[in-house]
């Protein structure tokens, strides 16, 4: 007998997607996926580039004087349901009439309401009583309050000013202005969205773009794309059956920023910076990010030009000293190895690792978080290339897996910049170029619920499986995630003196 009701069906349907593809995804989920073939970690000196000072002012230089068209990409339509699981843990404490821990994280939350960029709009509520810690906590959570606990990170108050608050939404128009702005004056940014808050977030953009061009001079431009329902994937309970909401329907979740491909593939621009929606910091905060995006930019700009210098003489007579030439060019600034080949195989080969969308990622020091992160791997076709791996990605019983952790040097913070264009002007079809043995399964969390999800391969993981990746080390002033709603209490957010 089916696990599926008819009411299961008739959802199915309405998600676009089929029972075969639902089964398949929770045999995924019950099987997992297979482990790269993990060479070492990507270092300093070996995977990751280190750049001076001078050098950077070069890049920053090329990068500015670039007449290439800028767009950011940034994935807005999580829900920020995770940022919040102490409270809704917290919440079902109180109801029991016991009381959280004095050091835990709803303790210090509590003890810091006056802190927080939203306390303003709790303090407006009739009902907030700033002594009765149930009525707080679901006053932020749920609708009859700021509904935080169903709202996307972009929509949240993240920072407070004299005078203002502004969401993570702002707080990326505000970066996008600093340094991803045409040579017209137009700042493009590209977010994803969930349908249910399209209109929200395209109401506040109404309302920031006039202040924008106002107070900075520059036009702002922003476009929303949605994330595809059939993208979504099943989730599972730690049994293995599938999640079921409190009206009985299956949960399915938001594929990963993998499903996000197709979303980047909309973008025209040459140059693309991707980051995420609750990486961001204070305004005045903002140089060290400005600098480091544009030697990224810069980085790109200038690996692009020869590898479509190179594919153009790739196109004319055959020059074993030009292959030479290139091999030596792929392991210097790719990482790429190109095992042994016929000669006459060698120039399709090249020319196939050279025509690829191109990528550079920035690279933070890892202080002494064991996992995921950049890394060398052995491609199927026998040569190496630079991959950025989720810790469920590891094998965690190979024996090397200790070593790899204790090598590790540096973390991915999502600080991309990109080119997904060819040699001759056409955009590539970036589905060609994914990897799709690189899903995994990660352990989230609903209302205080572990689930199982599946994940699709990443956007920066399996989805950018197949491109030409340069990492290099930023540094950690430029990462300012919000994971929990106590981030929000670092002096990044709060603008207080260490």
């Amino acid at each position: 007998m089916s696990r599926f009701s008819k009411s299961d069906l008739d959802q199915f349907n309405r998600q676009e997607i089929s029972v075969s593809e639902v089964e398949s995804q929770v045999e995924s989920i019950k099987r997992g996926f297979p482990f790269l073939n993990i060479v070492a970690p990507s270092v300093p000196g070996k995977g990751i580039r280190m750049v001076s000072k001078e050098m950077q002012s070069r890049y920053i230089s090329k990068y500015q004087s670039s007449r290439l068209s800028v767009s950011r990409f940034v994935p807005a339509s999580g829900a920020a349901t995770r940022m919040f699981k102490d409270l809704y843990e917290a919440a079902e404490l109180l109801e029991r009439g016991e009381k959280p821990e004095p050091n835990s994280p709803v303790s210090l939350f509590l003890s810091s309401l006056d802190r927080f960029p939203f306390i303003d709009d709790l303090k407006r509520l009739p009902s907030f009583n700033s002594g009765d810690y149930l009525s707080v906590i679901k006053l932020l959570l749920l609708d009859h309050g700021l509904g935080y606990g169903s709202k996307p990170k972009g929509l949240l108050k993240f920072h407070r000013y004299s005078g203002e608050s502004r969401t993570a939404f702002e707080e990326q128009i505000v970066e996008s202005v600093k340094y991803a702005f045409n040579n017209d004056g137009e700042a493009k940014l590209m977010l994803t969205v969930s349908a249910e808050h399209l209109e929200s977030f395209n109401n506040l953009y109404l309302k920031l773009k006039e202040k924008i061009l106002k107070e900075r001079g520059i036009n702002l431009t922003v476009d929303f794309t949605l994330q595809k329902k059939s993208t979504d994937t099943i989730a599972v309970d730690l049994e293995g059956n599938p999640f079921r909401n409190e009206d009985g329907s299956i949960l399915f979740r938001p594929g990963g920023h993998g499903a996000l491909i197709g979303n980047l593939q909309e973008i025209n621009s040459d140059i693309i910076f991707i980051k995420n929606i609750d990486n961001v910091t204070r305004e005045e905060l903002l140089d060290d990010t400005t600098t480091w995006k544009q030697t990224l930019a810069g980085m790109l700009i200038q690996a692009r030009e020869k590898c479509f210098g190179y594919l153009n003489k790739l196109d004319g007579e055959f020059d074993s000293a030009l292959h030479l030439e290139i091999i030596k060019y792929l392991k210097e600034e790719f990482c790429i190895e190109i095992p042994d080949l016929p000669e006459e195989l060698t120039r399709d080969f090249l020319y196939a690792k050279l025509n690829r969308p191109i990528r550079v990622c920035g690279m933070v020091k890892n202080e002494g978080e064991p996992g995921g992160g950049p890394f060398i791997v052995r491609d199927a076709d026998g040569s190496t290339s630079l991959q950025i791996l989720e810790s469920a990605q590891l094998d965690k019983s190979h024996p090397d897996f200790r070593r790899w952790s204790m090598e590790s040097t540096h973390f991915n913070p999502v600080d991309i910049v990109c080119s997904i264009i060819d040699y001759q002007g056409n955009k590539f079809n970036l589905n060609k170029f994914i990897d799709v043995e690189t899903g995994f399964v990660s352990v989230k969390s609903l209302k205080g619920k572990s689930l199982k999800a599946l994940e699709l391969p990443g956007l920066w993981n399996g989805a950018m499986s197949n491109w030409n990746s340069i990492f290099v080390e930023v540094p950690v002033s430029t990462f300012n995630p919000v994971k929990t709603v106590n981030d929000l209490l670092r002096p990044q957010h709060t603008g207080e003196r260490v």
